[in-house]
C-alpha cells in the first residue's frame, strides 16, 4: 500500500499513509539520484516531481533498476538529456 499502489489497509489514518508514501518516494529519489547522478542533474529542480510521477504505484526494484527504468521512459519520450543518455548507454 505504501509503495506499490495497493489499497490502504483499513483502520490506518489516510493522512499518515500519504505522508509516509511521500517520505518513501523522497528516499527512493535520493537513492536513485546517487546511482544515476547525470539523470537527476539533467532534470534539475524537476527531479523530485519527475521521479515521483514515474515511481508512484510501482514497487521498488532498487536504485539501479528504478533509475534505468526512468531513464528509458524519458528516452522513449525524447526527454532525456545528453549527459543522462550517456549514463544510460555507458562508456
Amino acid at each position: 500500500a505504501l509503495v506499490a499502489g495497493a489499497p490502504d489497509p483499513p483502520g490506518f489514518d489516510p493522512h499518515r499513509l500519504d505522508a509516509t508514501r511521500a517520505a518513501l518516494l523522497r528516499k527512493r529519489a535520493g537513492e536513485v539520484a546517487r546511482a544515476w547522478p547525470s539523470l537527476a542533474a539533467s532534470l534539475g529542480e524537476r527531479w523530485p516531481a519527475a521521479f515521483a510521477a514515474h515511481a508512484t504505484g510501482r514497487s521498488p526494484k532498487g536504485a539501479l533498476r528504478d533509475g534505468w527504468d526512468l531513464a528509458r521512459a524519458l528516452r522513449a519520450a525524447n526527454a532525456l538529456g545528453p549527459g543522462a543518455a550517456a549514463e544510460l548507454t555507458g562508456p
